[in-house]
C-alpha cells in the first residue's frame, strides 16, 4: 500500500486505537496525517468518538464543512485502508437502491453510512445493509435520533449482528434490542474491549478545541500544550498552541509553537504562512518573505500568502515583485475586496515604476 502524497485529516478521535498510533501507519505507508483539517488534506477520517463527545448539530456541521475536494471516509474505511480491518464483503446494491428500498432520506443515510452504520461505509451495499437500513428508517419513524442509532450499534460488535435483532427506540436517545425471551438497552454493558489503550492526547485535544472555539483562549493554549507534549508527534496540537499564543500577544512562544509544527511536518502549509504572518508583525520581513514563499511553494494556489508576499514586496519597496505577486494573486481571486486591493496596489506600482522609469 502505497499512500505517498496522501495527507489525512481526522476530525474527531478515532474509537478504535490512539491518533498517533494512526499517524505512524500512514507515515510508514508514506503519508500524512493531522488532527483535524489542512489545506494539503485530501482525504477526511470522521473518527467515531464525535457521537459521543458532540451533538448532532455539531457533527452534521462538521460533516458539512469538510472540502469538496477531499474524499471522504469513515473510521472503518479508513482502517480498511490501513489494512487494520479486513475488506468487506463483495456487494452489488447502489445508493439509489437502498434508499428506495428503506425510505430513509439521503442526507440521514449518509450520515448513518459516514459513521460505520452499515458494513459497507459506501456503495455498493450490500442486502444486509438493505435490512439495516429498513430498521434504522424504522426507528427514526418512531422518534429515535440518527445520532443515537449511530451511538448505539456499535455497543455490541459488528453492525451485521444486528440483522437478527429487533430494534425499537425508547425515545430520542435510547435504542432497545429485543430477542426470544427480554429486552435489553444498547448501553455499553456488552461493549467490545479496544485493541489498544486509549491516549489521553485525545481527550486533552478536544478540549482544547472547545475552550478555544468558547474564546477561552489561555485555557485553550495550556490544554494543547499537554497534548503537544504528550505526543511528540502531533504538529496539530502545536500549531493550535501557536495559534492561540499568538492571539494572547505572547509572540515568542508563539513562534516556538510554531516552529515546533514545521519539525514535525514539514508540509504543513498553515504553519509556514501563520509564522511567516507572525514574523511580519514582528517587522522580520526577510524571514517573513522566506516563509510565506514556501507556502506557496508548497501550495501555489494559496491565495492569502500571495497577497501577504505582495504586501512584504510593497513594504520593502520591491515594487515589481509586488506587482508580480499581485498579479498572481488576481489569477486565484478576482472578486473579493482584497482583489480589489491587489488592482488598486498594481495601479500604483505601475505609476512609481514608470515615474522611476521616466
Amino acid at each position: 500500500m502505497d499512500l505517498s502524497g496522501e495527507s489525512f485529516g481526522v476530525v474527531g478521535a478515532l474509537q478504535a486505537f490512539p491518533l498517533r498510533l494512526a499517524a505512524k501507519r500512514v507515515a510508514s505507508h508514506g503519508g500524512r496525517l493531522h488532527r483535524n483539517v489542512t489545506r494539503a488534506t485530501t482525504s477526511v477520517v470522521f473518527g467515531r468518538t464525535l457521537l459521543a463527545r458532540h451533538d448532532e448539530a455539531e457533527i452534521e456541521r462538521r460533516v458539512q464543512t469538510a472540502p469538496a475536494s477531499a474524499r471522504t471516509l469513515s473510521e472503518n474505511g479508513f482502517l480498511r485502508l490501513l489494512g487494520s480491518l479486513p475488506p468487506v464483503p463483495a456487494a452489488n446494491i447502489s445508493r439509489h437502491s437502498i434508499l428506495d428500498q428503506s425510505g430513509l432520506a439521503g442526507p440521514v443515510f449518509d450520515l448513518l453510512a459516514l459513521f460505520d452504520a452499515f458494513e459497507h461505509p459506501a456503495e455498493p451495499f450490500s442486502f444486509r445493509d438493505v435490512i439495516l437500513a429498513k430498521k434504522y428508517a424504522g426507528l427514526l419513524a418512531s422518534g429515535a435520533a440518527w445520532s443515537a442509532v449511530a451511538r448505539s450499534i456499535h455497543q455490541i460488535g459488528p453492525v451485521g449482528s444486528l440483522t437478527a435483532l429487533t430494534l425499537r427506540s425508547s425515545g430520542t436517545e435510547r435504542i432497545i434490542t429485543q430477542d426470544a425471551h427480554s429486552f435489553s438497552e444498547l448501553d455499553g454493558q456488552r461493549l467490545l474491549a479496544l485493541p489498544e489503550g486509549e491516549d489521553e492526547a485525545e481527550d486533552y485535544f478536544g478540549l482544547a478545541e472547545t475552550a478555544e472555539a468558547a474564546g477561552l483562549l489561555a485555557e485553550a493554549a495550556t490544554l494543547y500544550a499537554h497534548c503537544s507534549a504528550i505526543d511528540p508527534s502531533d504538529a496539530t496540537a502545536a500549531f493550535n498552541l501557536g495559534n492561540c499564543l499568538r492571539a494572547l500577544n505572547q509572540p515568542d512562544e508563539a513562534a516556538l509553537a510554531y516552529a515546533t509544527a514545521l519539525k514535525r511536518d514539514s508540509g504543513f502549509v498553515e504553519a509556514w504562512f501563520n509564522y511567516g504572518g507572525l514574523l511580519r508583525d514582528s517587522g522580520k520581513l526577510k524571514p517573513a518573505r522566506q516563509h510565506l514563499a514556501r507556502a506557496v511553494e508548497l501550495d501555489p494556489l494559496y491565495a492569502d500568502a500571495v497577497y501577504n508576499l505582495a504586501a512584504i514586496a510593497y513594504d520593502t519597496d520591491d515594487l515589481s515583485g509586488a506587482r508580480h505577486y499581485w498579479r498572481r494573486y488576481l489569477e486565484l481571486d478576482a472578486t473579493s475586496d482584497w482583489a480589489k486591493r491587489a488592482r488598486a496596489g498594481i495601479a500604483v506600482a505601475d505609476q512609481h515604476l514608470r515615474k522611476s522609469a521616466g
